[in-house]
């Protein structure tokens, strides 16, 4: 397979030609670059929610603009970066690794993406409407969500009722895509990892994200709306008009739940790409794997209420819970025995892709064993909306899902621009990270053993100081190592071009071109495995053999 020394005309173009494209790897560009941005600005108001908890009686923010800061932060990383940014890597990757020209309905991913933008800057924007944004955290719990004054929390509303429209349009085109359109030969169990998890992923928005939209819409009713001249002000939260605030919690975990693992699986799918590549061996258990894939969707949706041990529910609601959440942790363990299983006697490369996941397994241990002690209802009574919860959050989600990320971003950045990143930059960005991330959030989890509660926009101990300045110069040095990835995608827009495949990797989207053609394949090997490019090596291997033996 020839070098391209041109970039492909496709990629070639003004700005309209962005903006108006239906190609399924342009829109997948355009979340990952959009959700980057929207990554940038959330982590810089994290920076200052640290700079304002760096010393007690802290005064950077007032109390008002902090609770906006922690609101928009949280939301913002949940709702503008974990879910699209893997959607973009969905979106470029799911037809190139079956084997199809496109997605089932490109329209529908343009639109999926434009509403995704859109909902996005009405959130930022938010900051600038009457009363400020949001204050009532990223959850947003009655009765504080209902009586905030301002618009900031009617925009906070709104612009969640565009996500989840675009993620749920997005989920549509990936279930029919992957049903209709893979490649000849390609069976369910033959179909790449990181598919199976987008899978799940698709199925698990279009079972939960209706019941979030109902649950801000009754808290938007709940704040009085004004229709055509008719008031319309509802009761559903508020118990003193018959109304119960624990139901929003019900609904929103519900949701909250299964948004972690809809996070998390593309998450583990990109890991489950990354590491056979560098460990030069086949993944371990494939079909182990993918069906514990199968099994964290489902019971994602059977847990949610071990988020509320504190809300008074009966010893024997509290007990199934405990058990349950326990309980998903064994195909969650099975995945990492199996990613361990790959790496043992493997010929590692300690490439910047195989770092990141590396780190990732690391830390993402740390995250569920920490979680398994907060699923231990009387454990939680005491660590509940502490800074060991938040500790543990950023351990599962940030930890897991960033370090994914950026593991996926190595990979395949050659596929996706045809130059490779910097090595040098990229192995530096990853320790920076690493050790950035773990100075930051494992002192939270004394903080919280020590009692710091969360949300809270200052603090009188002065022993907690010592922790949370930790915390604050650990959070600086992971700003300045995601200052290190954007000089390399600086430094490599000009690097040398590579060819198709260049780390020899095994499934399909490495047998077209870097970058691939806008129809994506001229023709498709006939999948005979999970690993169709290895597959169709040793072939090609075969045949020369027999040609050279006659």
């Amino acid at each position: 397979m020839a070098v391209r020394t041109e970039p492909h005309p496709a990629y070639q173009g003004k700005v309209v030609s962005w903006l108006t494209t239906t190609d399924h790897k342009r829109i997948g560009i355009l979340y990952i670059c959009t959700s980057l941005l929207f990554f940038v600005l959330a982590g810089l108001m994290g920076l200052v929610i640290r700079l304002q908890l760096m010393q007690a009686n802290g005064d950077v923010v007032d109390p008002q603009r902090y609770n906006e800061l922690v609101t928009i932060h949280g939301t913002s990383m949940v709702f503008l970066v974990g879910v699209p940014i893997l959607a973009g890597f969905g979106n470029y990757l799911v037809p190139l690794m079956i084997g199809a020209h496109d997605m089932a309905f490109p329209r529908l991913n343009a639109l999926s993406y434009w509403l995704f933008a859109f909902g996005g800057a009405v959130l930022m924007l938010s900051f600038f409407a009457q009363g400020g944004a949001a204050q009532a955290g990223w959850t947003s719990y009655p009765p504080l969500a209902e009586q905030t004054a301002g618009h900031g929390q009617d925009l906070w509303i709104l612009s969640l009722h565009i996500l989840t429209a675009s993620s749920i349009a997005g989920a549509i085109n990936f279930l029919v895509t992957i049903h209709n359109l893979r490649a000849r030969g390609m069976t369910w169990t033959r179909m790449p990892l990181f598919v199976w998890s987008i899978y799940v992923y698709a199925w698990l928005l279009l079972a939960v994200l209706p019941v979030l939209s109902a649950a801000i819409t009754m808290i938007l009713l709940d704040r009085g709306l004004e229709l055509g001249g008719w008031e319309i002000q509802t009761s559903f939260f508020d118990p003193a008009e018959g109304g119960n605030a624990v139901l929003y919690q019900h609904a929103f975990w519900f949701f909250g739940h299964p948004e972690v693992y809809i996070i998390v699986l593309p998450a583990f799918g990109i890991i489950s790409e990354v590491l056979p590549v560098f460990a030069r061996k086949p993944i371990f258990g494939y079909k182990a794997i993918a069906f514990s894939t199968v099994a964290i969707g489902f019971f994602s949706m059977l847990v949610w209420a071990h988020h509320m041990f504190t809300v008074g529910l009966p010893i024997s609601l509290q007990a199934y819970f405990m058990i349950a959440s326990m309980v998903i942790a064994v195909p969650t363990g099975m995945k990492i025995f199996n990613w361990l299983a790959t790496l043992w006697r493997g010929n590692l490369a300690f490439d910047s892709a195989m770092l990141f996941a590396l780190g990732f397994l690391s830390i993402f241990v740390v995250g569920g064993l920490t979680g398994i002690y907060l699923a231990a209802f009387p454990i939680d009574w005491q660590l509940h909306d502490s800074y060991f919860v938040v500790a543990h959050f950023h351990y599962t989600l940030f930890g897991g899902v960033v370090f994914a990320i950026f593991a996926g971003l190595h990979y395949w950045w050659p596929k996706m621009f045809g130059r490779m990143l910097d090595e040098r930059l990229g192995k530096l960005s990853f320790w920076l990270l690493f050790v950035g991330f773990n100075l930051t959030f494992f002192p939270q989890h004394l903080l919280g053993l020590e009692g710091m509660p969360r949300r809270i926009a200052t603090y009188a101990n002065e022993s907690w100081e010592g922790y949370n300045t930790l915390s604050t110069v650990g959070s600086w040095v992971m700003g300045v190592a995601i200052l290190a990835f954007v000089v390399n995608v600086l430094v490599s827009r000009n690097g040398p071009r590579v060819g198709n495949d260049p780390w020899r990797a095994y499934t399909l989207e490495w047998y077209t071109t870097s970058p691939p053609p806008p129809h994506n394949f001229d023709d498709v090997p006939y999948v005979t495995s999970p690993r169709p490019l290895y597959d169709l090596r040793r072939r090609l291997r075969e045949r020369e053999g027999a040609r050279g033996a006659a």
